[in-house]
């Protein structure tokens, strides 16, 4: 039953709107042609339930922008 899973996703995260924007998300990447999509969103679930979807230990790349390294371009 969806609720099961619901309530599984929700031990990882807590959250349920960020819940629903993660699912919505993860089943439309992991949708396949001729599929029903309640069957992949039940899927997405229940992956949600045995893992952590949003890893806290992982830190996205971001580039930093040194203050100092600008020049101040003029127009021509």
């Amino acid at each position: 039953m969806r609720s099961d899973l619901i309530f599984g996703a929700l031990t990882h995260v807590t959250n349920r709107y960020q819940l629903c924007q993660l699912a919505a998300k993860a089943t439309r990447k992991l949708h396949k042609p001729n599929t029903r999509l309640q069957d992949t969103t039940n899927e997405v679930l229940d992956r949600f339930k045995d893992t952590i979807p949003m890893d806290d230990g992982v830190e996205p790349t971001v580039e930093k922008i040194h203050v100092g390294d600008h020049r101040e371009r003029r127009a021509a």
